[in-house]
């Protein structure tokens, strides 16, 4: 038996894959097996039902040497100037904008808004952070570009990220600053937002190092893909970032029982510190990417219906 094969095999029956054994070959099939399942029509038990005042559609956006698809959500009565929200899912080594169907939908619906969410490059042993990070940025530049065609208000915008897509919606905070492109917000939910060689020293991995949802090994793993030898985890971190002044409103969502914890509280402490205006909700009980699984997460829809309040503040018309 192959050892892909292997794998597939004990992900049928529902075992833990070995992460810190995991090939490049090993990755590639299991993170197709599973994308594919989180977009099945299976998964909304878990994933939840799309709003059905949204209209969905896959597009590409045309960047410079690469083609990048974006999952984009509209309220179904349409509408022009509407604020743009530019989400990022998370995953890291795996996921999908499929995943977050739930939530996207009823922003756009209920906001109203454009949001726009990335289908970002998954970590691999050829591909590290820096390029999620830069289709993150990227996609938020080209479409604040051209507004008029995606049929958003430029001077309403937020970016929205969740674990592994928080961290480049944070680092898309930062580099707007930088670049002088206005944001209105930034929702950053179960944040992971250090990559240094200080990312696993705090209380929380300790205390939640094998949850359901995320586990000390695959941190490890993602950390591995992150920052390969030669690159610079401080440039990739933002819990680390020089400067946190004058960014966009922040509100920073940690479930309690998530391995990631004391990273959502220690960015919301340092962006305070900053002089950022920063909120922090903590979701007693809930693990990691609890905001993908309404199905089976009762504090999802509370978590939504906060950041739904939170952007409606932040992104009036």
């Amino acid at each position: 038996m192959s050892e892909v094969t292997d794998t597939q095999s004990r992900q049928a029956r529902g075992a833990e894959p070995d992460w810190s054994a995991m090939t490049a070959e090993e990755l590639v099939a299991y993170r197709d097996a599973e994308n594919r399942r989180r977009s099945s029509p299976e998964a909304r038990a878990i994933t939840g039902l799309p709003d059905p005042g949204a209209a969905i559609q896959w597009q590409e956006v045309a960047l410079p040497g690469r083609e990048l698809p974006v999952r984009v959500y509209r309220p179904s009565r349409g509408g022009e100037d509407l604020p743009l929200v530019l989400h990022v899912h998370g995953g890291g080594f795996v996921g999908t904008a499929v995943q977050s169907d739930w939530v996207n939908s009823h922003l756009a619906a209920r906001l109203p808004a454009v949001v726009v969410s990335v289908e970002h490059r998954l970590l691999d042993q050829d591909t590290p952070l820096s390029a999620a990070v830069d289709d993150g940025w990227d996609v938020l530049r080209h479409v604040v570009r051209h507004a008029a065609r995606w049929g958003v208000d430029p001077a309403r915008a937020a970016v929205f990220g969740e674990s592994a897509g928080a961290l480049i919606s944070a680092l898309a905070a930062i580099r707007a600053r930088e670049t002088g492109l206005l944001l209105r917000a930034q929702v950053l939910v179960n944040p992971a937002v250090d990559v240094t060689g200080t990312m696993f020293d705090h209380d929380s991995f300790t205390e939640h190092a094998h949850t359901p949802t995320l586990t000390m090994p695959q941190l490890r793993l993602f950390h591995r893909f992150a920052v390969p030898p030669g690159t610079d985890p401080r440039a990739l971190s933002p819990l680390h970032a020089d400067n946190l002044n004058g960014l966009a409103p922040a509100l920073v969502v940690v479930p309690t029982h998530d391995p990631v914890a004391d990273h959502g509280r220690a960015y919301a402490a340092r962006l305070r510190a900053a002089g950022t205006p920063a909120r922090l909700t903590e979701y007693a009980g809930a693990g990691h990417a609890f905001l993908s699984m309404p199905g089976v997460v009762p504090q999802a829809k509370a978590a939504r219906a906060e950041i739904l309040d939170f952007l409606r503040g932040t992104l009036p018309g």
